[in-house]
């Protein structure tokens, strides 16, 4: 299963909403909201990814945009 779906199930079994989108330079973006142990989940869940992923590095920053109901992939 590829990167972005991957995560999007994640998130969706945690109950997160978000996002996680390709990026032009190959990254993706994955932007997450909700319960704090959840987001934490995801977030070690992001170091590894699904089993054919190559995860270099995860960075975590602060997000201050809205973040709509449900989790989509871009």
């Amino acid at each position: 299963m590829f990167f972005r779906a991957s995560t999007r199930e994640q998130a969706l079994r945690l109950g997160l909403d978000g996002s996680a989108v390709n990026l032009p330079d190959g990254r993706v973006e994955v932007v997450a909201a909700g319960p704090a142990q959840a987001l934490a989940q995801l977030e070690a869940w992001l170091h590894q990814g699904p089993p054919a992923a190559k995860v270099e590095a995860v960075e975590r920053c602060p997000y201050d945009g809205p973040v709509a109901p449900g989790f989509r992939t871009g």
